[in-house]
């Protein structure tokens, strides 16, 4: 299994890359760190140095990297881009999560 972007992430990545002004060695790195209140949080941000045991998908376009200890927990993962009234934003579909926080950056594995 992979990482997956949806249609809305896609668009909204790339938005924030022109907004940005940043180039094509600019990716995407998707993590997991330790904390949050259910026990592991997601990470979310442009990087441009990758590291050696890194894993690199070109999705629509898009270039994300993941370190090897994260792809454990987001094997499988979905990004998506969602609108909830006057705001939004990005949220981790990850069918390993356990349980998740009501805020929903933090989940159990």
């Amino acid at each position: 299994m992979a990482l997956a972007l949806s249609e809305k992430a896609v668009e909204k990545v790339n938005e924030l890359k022109r907004a940005q002004d940043l180039g094509d060695n600019v990716f995407l790195r998707m993590g997991v760190k330790g904390g949050g209140c259910s026990g592991m949080s997601y990470s979310l941000e442009f990087d441009t140095e990758k590291g050696p045991h890194d894993k690199e998908f070109d999705i629509d376009g898009v270039k994300v990297v993941c370190d090897k200890k994260s792809y454990l927990y987001l094997t499988g993962t979905t990004l998506d881009y969602v609108m909830q009234g006057l705001t939004g934003g990005f949220t981790f579909v990850n069918p390993q999560a356990k349980s998740t926080c009501g805020c929903g950056t933090s989940f159990s594995a």
